[in-house]
């Protein structure tokens, strides 16, 4: 897996300006991307993130990086409680609701609508996602059902970030100076 991929897919979960990040990421052997994904983590948990696949294609696979302390706090959110709730999550623990996640991509096409939660959207955002769609009043990042304003300095930031973010790669900075300590 390349290192400016991950960047340009994950550069404001690394900054820890989101929870997380999924992106699909080719590979030539589910052997190789692997041993990549050991050696990222063991690079990366340092600095408070984690690297997992989620789903498994011929040759591609859903990688999913995030911070596992971000994530913990987002999914004690009362509103976000009650949406993983609705979906059949048994919320204790943000470990099990990966795996229930992992268990919801494997059994559909589609990306289950509670997603965002585990990508750090505000819960009234995926809660419009899901249950008010016609009423939509920005897309960028995510679909914004509720703030507008913080959306699109929220927008603006990871888009920032992620340019900041590879600049600073094509100069030669390595993927765990880049990545923020949490």
């Amino acid at each position: 897996m390349s290192n400016e991929l991950l960047i340009r897919c994950c550069a404001p979960t690394m900054a820890s300006l989101k929870t997380g990040n999924m992106f699909n990421c080719p590979f030539d052997s589910r052997e190789e991307m692997t041993a990549d994904l050991r050696r990222l983590n063991r690079t990366l948990s340092r600095k408070g993130l984690r690297i997992i696949p989620l789903r498994w294609s011929d040759d591609c696979a859903l990688l999913y990086l995030y911070r596992p302390k971000m994530l913990e706090k987002d999914l004690r959110n009362d509103l976000a409680a009650q949406l993983l709730a609705e979906c059949g999550y048994s919320c204790g623990n943000p470990n099990g609701c990966i795996a229930q996640l992992i268990t919801r991509l494997r059994g559909c096409r589609d990306f289950p609508h509670e997603v965002g939660l585990f990508l750090g959207y505000p819960p009234a955002d995926v809660d419009g996602f899901m249950h008010r769609k016609q009423a939509c009043k920005l897309s960028g990042i995510w679909k914004v059902y509720d703030d507008v304003e913080a959306a699109e300095k929220s927008f603006a930031r990871c888009r920032r970030c992620t340019e900041v973010y590879l600049r600073r790669f094509a100069e030669g900075f390595p993927l765990e100076r880049l990545a923020v300590a949490q």
